[in-house]
């Protein structure tokens, strides 16, 4: 997502904070437990209302034209010509298991062209619609960023079909009057990286390709003038195999690294070995001791692993937010808006983790090699990852579940029937005492995808003989039906939460959360007086936690002091 900034000065001249950012995480199939290929993404931002987006395939006439709408904001851009077929997609994914997602890193202010006609969101949707691979996909993107000119500031993508998966950095050029009225440099600057069969990479909004090779097409793709436009503009000097993109183009400082690049050493470390010796790096202390593009894991990497890993909050970490007094008496490990604030004139921050309350929609996309392509699965889910739940979406879906759909509701309307609005009901009502409530989610959570990841194998064979267009229709109305069961399911979970947490009290029960799900749910689930009147017993009083208390002596301690 757009990258919005506040200037962090306390911390070092001229450094920045994203407010609203983004999340990749990149698994090869040689890494992937499954032999699959899998991206992450979390679309965060404070305005994007969470919902999935589905283009048909077609056909299209000669002459027919495309128009072109700025993504964060609605804006028309442009029409461009259609071309005569086009693919379908559902959400970041299409048809032949092709996968975008994005990190926005912004660089140099300098180099957005005004007159561009084509966004990031736009290169991403109409790149899936028309390429089927990773290195077409490519190709896509430089072709229309090149032709039509690139609205946008410097974007990383994650690019991946069943086969490979690459990152690709690019940044526009600027604006610079041709004598015409157009603009002598509209197009890009761009690198695009084959991640290495076996290893895992990330980006979280600041470029991350440095150097690379120029002899290794199979492996490193380059705009041909990537090097001498960076000559040309002053941002570098010397010889060309020192080229770092991210150098000339995004520089990082402690902002960029401590808001964004952290997110990626938070992955890598929970994945892979020797990690540690990068935490300088990520909490932005030495920034010379940079992260490697990717890492090679420790295990192989399951898609449950993924899923979790979208749900971090530097636990374990210098940076874990349940562990200092602003996480209050319950462990919250979030921090509202805005990214720094200020005491006796010292600037101090709020983290930004992987998982954040901004969260719009959020997937874990598997470009699958033991089933036909249109059988890739677009795990979904909106809202803040860490407490809410990915449903699977295979990717011939032809039709958008109800509750995920762009037209139920909005960020300023609610609507019952949706699934953003409903995990958000859940989640603000966890944020109140997050210990206790996020276990709860936590366990639904789990058993849910759990559930489902078991089942993925047995619809290879369900579907074995069918006819293309049955397995579609099957496998569409099997992903509308589960987001279905889920929003129910959540519902339900809604309800649960209200009785048992309400007035800060808990209500003790029988069983767990899964067992009043699973079952009718009633009050019988929870301990009564025995009198047959539904009137509750053993109510508990959890209070808060010790620090929170020490805090509170400690700021008002002889007015609460009790005498005796």
């Amino acid at each position: 997502m757009k990258k919005l900034f506040l200037i962090f000065a306390a911390a070092a001249a001229g450094a920045f904070i994203p407010a609203a950012a983004c999340t990749n995480f990149i698994i090869t199939k040689g890494a992937s437990t499954d032999s699959s290929v899998m991206v992450s993404y979390a679309a965060d931002s404070h305005a994007l209302y969470g919902a999935l987006y589905h283009t048909p395939a077609g056909h299209h006439k000669d002459g027919a034209m495309l128009p072109v709408y700025e993504w964060d904001t609605g804006r028309y851009l442009t029409d461009i010509p259609q071309i005569a077929r086009t693919w379908s997609t559902i959400g970041n994914m299409n048809e032949h298991s092709l996968i975008i997602g994005e990190t926005t890193y912004g660089g140099r202010e300098e180099l957005v062209d005004t007159t561009g006609r084509i966004d990031y969101g736009s290169l991403i949707y109409i790149t899936l619609q028309r390429a089927t691979t990773a290195r077409e996909a490519i190709r896509t993107i430089v072709e229309l960023a090149n032709t039509y000119g690139y609205a946008s500031s410097g974007e990383s993508f994650s690019i991946a079909d069943p086969d490979e998966a690459w990152i690709m950095e690019l940044i526009g050029k600027g604006y610079k009057d041709d004598g015409k009225g157009g603009n002598a440099r509209k197009g890009i600057v761009w690198v695009a990286r084959r991640i290495p069969d076996g290893y895992v990479c990330a980006h979280a909004n600041q470029s991350r390709i440095t150097t690379f090779p120029t002899d290794d097409p199979e492996n490193c793709l380059y705009a041909p003038d990537v090097v001498s436009f960076a000559r040309e503009m002053g941002y570098f000097e010397g010889e060309d195999a020192d080229f770092s993109f991210a150098d000339a183009y995004a520089p990082a400082d402690f902002g960029t690294v401590r808001g964004c690049d952290a997110r990626v050493w938070a992955f890598f470390r929970t994945v892979a070995d020797g990690m540690d010796a990068y935490e300088d790096y990520a909490m932005g202390y030495n920034l010379k001791n940079r992260l490697p593009l990717w890492v090679k894991p420790r295990t192989k990497v399951s898609p449950k692993t993924v899923f979790d890993c979208m749900r971090d909050h530097y636990e374990g970490t210098p940076m874990d937010m349940t562990q200092d007094i602003g996480a209050g008496g319950h462990n919250c490990p979030y921090r509202w808006r805005p990214m720094t604030f200020e005491v006796d004139g010292t600037e101090y921050l709020n983290e930004r983790a992987t998982a954040t309350q901004q969260t719009g929609f959020w997937f874990v996309a598997q470009a699958r090699n033991d089933a036909p392509r249109d059988m890739g699965i677009l795990w979904f889910g909106v809202d803040d990852a860490a407490t809410s739940c990915l449903t699977p979406i295979f990717c011939c879906t032809q039709e958008v579940p109800e509750c995920f759909s762009e037209q139920n509701g909005s960020m300023l309307e609610y609507s019952p029937t949706s699934a953003f609005w409903l995990f958000n009901r859940v989640t603000n009502f966890a944020y109140m005492r997050y210990d206790m409530i996020s276990a709860d989610i936590r366990k639904v959570t789990d058993k849910w995808e759990n559930d489902h990841l078991a089942a993925i194998p047995g619809f290879n064979a369900k579907v074995g003989r069918m006819s293309d267009a049955a397995r579609r229709a099957y496998l569409t109305e099997v992903s509308v039906s589960t987001a279905r069961e889920l929003f129910d399911r959540w519902s339900k979970l809604d309800r649960y939460l209200l009785v048992k947490y309400m007035d800060g009290n808990v209500k003790s029960e029988h069983a767990d959360v899964l067992t009043f799900l699973d079952g009718e749910g009633g009050a019988a689930h929870f301990v009564d007086n025995g009198n047959g009147r539904q009137i509750p017993d053993k109510i508990q009083f959890p209070g808060y936690n010790e620090k929170w208390k020490r805090a509170v002596v400690q700021d008002n301690g002889e007015i609460l002091k009790v005498i005796k």
